[in-house]
């Protein structure tokens, strides 16, 4: 009898972790399914702050899916026409004062993208929070006065990957990612990601702000924020070339 009720208990406990990892996987593929939709273009501002100065560049951005996106630098003078290009798995970067094409390999992911607090994964997304980590629905909590899931992402031992653990809040009623919290493998944290001021673009309610404040450098954060963001828009892969990053504009 106490081996059948213990037996029960596992097949029970087996499927709650189950439910909650598919609930949390669709409730994060919801959110990112409205963050990028089948395709988008957009325009926005990034400040980074330090503590003696800050500096702020203009930037342009395309993406098809999750695997074809494509940035410029638009501002200031001496970084414009910098591009980034990412093609599924792979990243280059070009840049035109010294007319060099740069093919970025994995070990460069953890790196700081254009001096700011976000990373190259950061960007171009090369990891993927679906396929890489495994999801665990930890319940609801208040972020900004609003419900929202709060749930554990747990890195694939062989993922390539530059987190070993994220912590993500989604808003219940609008599926947005209002806040997430990137450790490393050793369960430390390294950043804080917070989304605010929201607003529609594009038409869907979303953070029009996006904040990276590093946990242990005082006074230094990265603020992006978006000027327009357009979904659904007709783009081809061809679009996405290393011909094309150098002359788009």
């Amino acid at each position: 009898m106490a081996n059948k009720i213990l037996s029960t208990i596992v097949i029970l406990l087996t499927f709650t972790m189950v439910l909650s990892a598919q609930n949390a996987a669709a409730i994060i593929r919801k959110a990112e399914d409205k963050l990028r939709g089948s395709s988008n273009k957009g325009e926005m501002m990034m400040t980074i702050v330090r503590p003696d100065w800050t500096r702020e560049v203009g930037i342009k951005s395309w993406a098809l899916g999750t695997e074809y996106s494509l940035i410029l630098i638009t501002d200031p003078a001496r970084d414009k026409g910098s591009a980034f290009l990412k093609r599924k798995r792979e990243m280059w970067s070009w840049q035109p004062s010294i007319d060099r094409t740069i093919k970025m390999p994995p070990s460069m992911m953890m790196q700081s993208w254009m001096g700011s607090d976000f990373t190259n994964d950061d960007l171009v997304k090369e990891s993927s929070i679906l396929t890489d980590y495994d999801h665990e629905l930890l319940g609801s909590e208040k972020m900004q006065d609003r419900d929202c899931w709060k749930i554990e992402l747990t890195a694939h031992d062989d993922a390539p990957v530059v987190w070993g653990k994220i912590l993500l809040w989604v808003d219940k009623a609008e599926s947005m990612q209002l806040r997430t919290e990137f450790y490393d493998e050793d369960d430390y944290l390294v950043n804080t990601m917070i989304g605010s001021d929201i607003k529609k673009l594009g038409g869907r309610w979303l953070p029009a702000k996006l904040e990276i404040i590093p946990a242990e450098e005082e006074g230094h954060k990265t603020v992006l924020q978006y000027i327009s963001l357009d979904f659904d828009v007709d783009i081809k892969e061809s679009f996405f070339s290393i011909q094309n990053m150098k002359r788009v504009r």
